[in-house]
């Protein structure tokens, strides 16, 4: 094996064992760029949705995430509350599921860094905190420990367990001071999805997709737009 693969290969596995429990190989960088492209547009959409079903630690979500923070960053840059409120859009219109912990650790942290580096390039000393603690909070939500094929969260030892993977669909409301947070069961999601022809099939073989609003209704809850986190 030439070198440059055998160090291609490192990065795709990050141990054999996880390869033999939980077939975990990740999807190397030129390939995820490759896959994006053929959807270019709604990865530049602020508000598109992805799902990615078996995340990782965020290969497709972070490429994805980026650039979706160019564009908010390209038309919002000189007003600091507005690239604030979409910034957090962004972050909303990200979905991931992984079976291992350390996984759903490391992907929202490589997103929450994505974020805080753009962010504080822009605005240095006039970041606010409770942005900051309201993009964790999403994240938090959209991110996910769980099982994509039952569709139920797992537990320490990525057992099933009977609690259902819950998905909050964040939406901005007029006039960009309140953003609403609606949950829905991901099981439920999908079949009503499928059932209407609503999720659009991937363009290439892969995992991620777009999610659409449908599925049975669990709650709602208003936050001031900025201040998004459980205080």
């Amino acid at each position: 094996m030439k070198p440059e693969e055998e160090h291609q290969e490192l990065k795709q596995v990050k141990s054999r064992s996880r390869v033999r429990d939980h077939g975990e190989v990740f999807t190397a960088e030129r390939e995820v760029k490759a896959m994006c492209d053929l959807v270019k547009d709604e990865t530049e959409r602020i508000d598109s949705l992805f799902l990615e079903p078996a995340c990782g630690d965020g290969n497709f979500l972070a490429e994805i995430f980026t650039r979706k923070l160019v564009s908010v960053t390209r038309f919002y840059r000189r007003r600091q509350f507005d690239w604030e409120v979409k910034s957090l859009v962004a972050i909303g219109s990200l979905y991931g599921v992984d079976i291992l912990g350390d996984n759903v650790e490391a992907c929202r942290e490589r997103l929450f860094g994505i974020w805080d580096a753009e962010y504080r390039r822009l605005f240095k000393s006039k970041c606010a905190e409770c942005v900051s603690l309201s993009a964790r909070f999403i994240l938090g939500r959209n991110i996910v420990r769980g099982n994509a094929l039952s569709m139920k969260l797992v537990d320490d030892a990525a057992q099933d367990t009977d609690s259902p993977i819950v998905f909050s669909q964040w939406s901005l409301l007029a006039g960009g001071v309140k953003m609403r947070r609606e949950d829905f069961e991901f099981a439920s999601l999908l079949a009503a999805a499928e059932q209407d022809s609503e999720i659009v099939p991937d363009a290439v073989p892969g995992s991620e997709c777009l999610l659409q609003e449908s599925g049975r209704f669990l709650g709602s809850k208003l936050y001031p737009s900025r201040r998004i986190f459980d205080e």
